[in-house]
């Protein structure tokens, strides 16, 4: 990933997911997957601890956050 923090698009807040919230479990995710759509869903915790998916594509040569909910049992195999 880039150094400098991810732009969050307001996609990523549909599901009442703080910003904060996203940038906790992207910088501390423990998987990730590789989506046929060009986007990676990292799987990380919360600031509470709730495991959330967070997608993330390239986004003119920048880091967007454009999903994220609690992650769902397909990403937690």
């Amino acid at each position: 990933m880039e150094d400098h923090e991810p732009i969050v698009t307001e996609s990523a807040l549909r599901h009442g997911v703080s910003d904060v919230d996203m940038l906790h479990a992207l910088e501390f995710n423990v998987r990730h997957y590789v989506l046929d759509d060009g986007m990676t869903m990292f799987i990380g915790p919360s600031t509470s601890g709730l495991l959330l998916e967070i997608g993330v594509i390239e986004w003119y040569e920048n880091v967007a956050i454009v999903h994220a909910m609690p992650a769902r049992d397909q990403f937690l195999r």
